[in-house]
C-alpha cells in the first residue's frame, strides 16, 4: 500500500479544526513519519496509525510546528514496546535542538540519528534535497526505481513463461530474447514533500514528474508580501511548483491560521497547476498514490 495520512495541517499555530503538522507515508512494507508537530501521537490515534509502523521520521527543518511532536511519538513508542531501528532524519544545524527534543522523550526506543548537511540520498530511495527557508530546511522525495513493464503477448510469441520469464528479467537476456524485446519501461512512482520554502530550485526540483506532490499553502496570492518576508509560498506558487513539475496529484497544506475557509487557496492554486489534481488538505485526510503512469506515457 501506498497512502498519506495527514495527521495536520496548520502552520504555526493549532486551530480549532487544524492541528499542528504531521504526515505518515505508507510506502509499500516502510513507514515515514515526516514534520511531526505538536499533538501528532494524538492525530496518530484519531487516524489509527500504530508507533509500530513508523520506521523513519524526516524532519525538514526545527521550526517548532514541525518537531514538537517528536518528544510525544518517541515517548509512546517506547510505551508500545516498539522493538526495531528507527531512523531520524533532520538538518545537521538543527542537532542541539533535535538532541534536546530526543532527551526529553526519555529514551526506550533503539533511535538512529542521521543529520544530513546538503542534498542526497540518506536511504534506499530517499533523498534531501535544499530548500529555502529562514533556517537550514531540505524537502524530501521518495522514489521508486524505474521497471520494466512485461507484455503477455510478447512473451508468447517468443515462447517464454514461469521461471524463464524471471531469469530473463534478472539477467536481461535468455537465449535470443532480449527484455528490451518483451517489454516497455515502467516509471517507478515518485513521492514529494515541500515545506517552509520560498520559491526556490529545489522545490522545482522536488516537483519534477511526482505522483503525489505535498506542498506549503501557507498565504494567499494577496498575502504575497508575508509570504516573502516569512519565506513561505503562496497558493499560486504552490499551483505553479505542480504545473511546471508535471505533477499529478497536489496535496496543499501548512495553511496559516488566517485562513478559516482555505477552498480560496485551492482555487489560486489550482488556476495555475496545470493538470495536476489539486486538494486542499483536511485534518485525517487520506491520499493514496494515484495509479502508475502508462507505460509510455507521459503522464
Amino acid at each position: 500500500m501506498r497512502e498519506l495520512v495527514v495527521l495536520g495541517t496548520s502552520s504555526q499555530v493549532p486551530t480549532r479544526t487544524r492541528n499542528h503538522n504531521g504526515y505518515f507515508l505508507r510506502w509499500d512494507g516502510q513507514g515515514l513519519l515526516l514534520d511531526p508537530g505538536e499533538g501528532t501521537q494524538r492525530q496518530m490515534i484519531h487516524a489509527g496509525v500504530a508507533t509500530s509502523k513508523v520506521d523513519r521520521i524526516c524532519l525538514t527543518h526545527v521550526h517548532g510546528d514541525h518537531c514538537f511532536g517528536l518528544p510525544g511519538v518517541l515517548s509512546r513508542m517506547a510505551v508500545d514496546g516498539v522493538e526495531h531501528h528507527v531512523h531520524l532524519h533532520y538538518p545537521a544545524s538543527g542537532e542541539e535542538v533535535v538532541r534536546a527534543l530526543v532527551a526529553v522523550a526519555g529514551g526506550g526506543v533503539d533511535l538512529r540519528l542521521h543529520p544530513h548537511g546538503a542534498a542526497g540520498q540518506v536511504a534506499d530511495d530517499l533523498e534531501v534535497v535544499a530548500l529555502e527557508h529562514r533556517v537550514e530546511t531540505y524537502g524530501y522525495r521518495l522514489t521508486e526505481p524505474d521497471g520494466q513493464t512485461m507484455l503477455p503477448d510478447r512473451l508468447a510469441a517468443v515462447g517464454l513463461s514461469g521461471p524463464d520469464v524471471g531469469r530473463l528479467q534478472r539477467e536481461g537476456r535468455f537465449g535470443d530474447v532480449r527484455l528490451a524485446d518483451v517489454s516497455v519501461p515502467r516509471p517507478g512512482q515518485r513521492f514529494a514533500f515541500v515545506m517552509d520554502t520560498a520559491q526556490c530550485s529545489g522545490a522545482e526540483e522536488l516537483a519534477q514528474d511526482a505522483d503525489l506532490l505535498v506542498t506549503e499553502c501557507t498565504f494567499a496570492d494577496e498575502d504575497h508580501e508575508l509570504a516573502t518576508a516569512y519565506r513561505h509560498l503562496t497558493a499560486g506558487q504552490a499551483g505553479a511548483l505542480a504545473g511546471a513539475g508535471g505533477a499529478r496529484t497536489l496535496v496543499l497544506t501548512h495553511f496559516s491560521s488566517r485562513y478559516p475557509d482555505v477552498a480560496v487557496l485551492a482555487d489560486q492554486a489550482r488556476a495555475r497547476a496545470g493538470t495536476a489534481e489539486v486538494t486542499a488538505a483536511a485534518d485525517l485526510d487520506r491520499f493514496a498514490l494515484p495509479p502508475r503512469r502508462r507505460p509510455g506515457a507521459g503522464s
